[in-house]
């Protein structure tokens, strides 16, 4: 995968400092570095004015006093506040903090009389515990007062690897270094950073590889390069058939997840209904096929279809015994398979049961309810969603405003470009279908995921307010034909 997307959990992150030490650059020059990637950014967004610097006692505090010094040196008034005496610090941050040559104070509220401006350089990323005390108090009268903050690698009290919150308030602009963490696109952190910047500060490049990552932030760079596009000389056949397990009396569901499979680029497309139904989707569906069943036994024998390259079954499906049987015979071919909505709901009672039925590829898009009703896994999304993903043997969509994308094998993807508009009924449908099409083509599963759900955020973004889930299948084309040449299979 394109390692540039990395995202670096707080472990990796400190091994990449410490092999950046070992190529020559020390740790004074990249708190140096640091400092002024603060100030230029800050310089970037705001006009001259009085800016209180709050750090704390470790090197992040050091990045705090090396932003403070230049800030002061390009004509900012700026006062830096001190969670601690300054004979407490030690090593890099000691000696930041000894080249700071005006009056240190102590941390405290009353230092932000008259700031325009407040830099939290407090704590990092690896705090393990809540802040409190006067770094409480300080950064909480911070924000009541309105002032804006601007945060050093994350704000104070957010945990890096998880998102969680221990006592943060939200900065407006968070200025990170090398690569992002988790926190800084998992909820409920991503909510506290802000804008988020990544400082270039001399980090070698080459250190990604021997940091091995295995999480990354969604983007083309991804999975660009192996988008299914036609061929000269194909036919519908080779682009794919999508099979699509239609419900009823829900039935909108169904036929929005069969439009978007083939915006998506699937062939051909056909929905499976009862007969009853069968007027209902003929009425509404043109290039999308749709075949009347009599009875479970069609279903099944349709399945023997060898054209047939991938399957859906979940929106509009209902919860009981039939979608069970449907979802157990489907994975039962070995054949791609997208199991969303009813068909997880319809083994709460037993998930156990699914997890032995899949054999072969199989993504699996629950919401956080659904997530609930299979899984008992705690914690973080990013460790939630890669257990699970262990567990049943298959690329699990843990959907939501920054849904992960998760692989058996424990590489991970995390989403940033899903607008709070993509929250209307039917958008997961929608969803289920893009996957879908592009696993009709062939694409293989956690790529053709990460892929699926980029498109889905984008294709919101660009339509904005107003947003219906049945707006977003025709926005496909445009975003194909605009991905970058170089992002696209040969």
């Amino acid at each position: 995968m394109e390692i540039e997307t990395a995202v670096l959990d707080v472990r990796r992150m400190e091994e990449a400092d410490r092999l950046t030490v070992l190529a020559g650059i020390s740790v004074s020059a990249l708190m140096k570095n640091a400092g002024w990637a603060v100030a230029l950014e800050i310089k970037k967004r705001w006009s001259v004015r009085p800016v209180v610097v709050l750090c704390g006692p470790g090197n992040n505090g050091g990045d705090g006093f090396a932003s403070a010094r230049r800030l002061r040196d390009t004509g900012w008034p700026v006062r830096v506040g001190l969670i601690c005496p300054l004979a407490q610090l030690k090593g890099e941050a000691r000696l930041s903090a000894q080249g700071w040559e005006g009056e240190i104070e102590l941390l405290a509220p009353d230092i932000l009389e008259k700031a325009g401006l407040v830099v939290d350089a407090v704590f990092g990323s690896g705090l393990t515990h809540a802040v409190e005390g006067a770094a409480a108090d300080t950064l909480a009268a911070a924000s009541q007062r309105k002032i804006p903050i601007v945060a050093i690698d994350v704000p104070s009290g957010l945990l890096g690897d998880r998102g969680e919150s221990l006592g943060a308030v939200p900065a407006v602009l968070t200025v990170t270094f090398f690569r992002k963490k988790p926190a800084h696109l998992l909820f409920p952190g991503r909510g506290f950073c802000g804008e988020v910047v990544v400082a270039d500060i001399g980090t070698p490049f080459s250190v990604l590889k021997t940091l091995a990552p295995d999480t990354f932030e969604n983007s083309p760079r991804l999975w660009g390069a192996e988008l299914p596009f036609p061929r000269e000389g194909g036919n519908k056949y080779t682009r794919g058939h999508a099979l699509i397990s239609g419900g009823y009396p829900v039935t909108g569901a169904a036929r929005m997840a069969g439009r978007a499979a083939a915006r998506a680029g699937a062939g051909l497309t056909t929905i499976a209904v009862s007969e009853c139904s069968f007027p209902i989707y003929a009425a509404s569906l043109e290039s999308v096929m749709v075949y009347p069943l009599n009875g479970s036994d069609d279903f099944v024998r349709m399945l023997l279809d060898r054209r047939y390259t991938a399957f859906l079954i979940g929106p509009g499906s209902g919860i009981g015994e039939e979608t069970r049987s449907r979802v157990t015979a489907v994975l039962g071919t070995g054949r791609a398979t997208v199991l969303d909505a009813d068909a997880l709901t319809s083994f709460q009672d037993n998930p156990h049961a699914l997890d032995q039925a899949i054999q072969g590829p199989c993504v699996l898009t629950p919401h956080e309810g659904e997530f609930a009703r299979l899984f008992d896994f705690k914690g973080d999304k990013l460790k939630r969603a890669r257990n699970a993903a262990r567990q049943c043997a298959a690329i699990l969509v843990l959907k939501g405003a920054d849904t992960v994308i998760a692989s058996p094998d424990g590489r991970a993807v995390i989403n940033s470009n899903a607008p709070p508009t993509l929250a209307t009924a039917g958008s997961g449908d929608v969803l289920s279908g893009i996957i879908l099409g592009l696993l009709a083509q062939g694409m293989e599963p956690f790529l053709a995921s990460a892929a699926a759900v980029w498109f889905h955020g984008e294709a919101a973004r660009r339509f904005g307010p107003g947003l219906l889930a049945e707006d977003l299948p025709d926005l496909l084309p445009g975003l194909f034909q605009n991905l970058p040449f170089h992002e696209r299979k040969n």
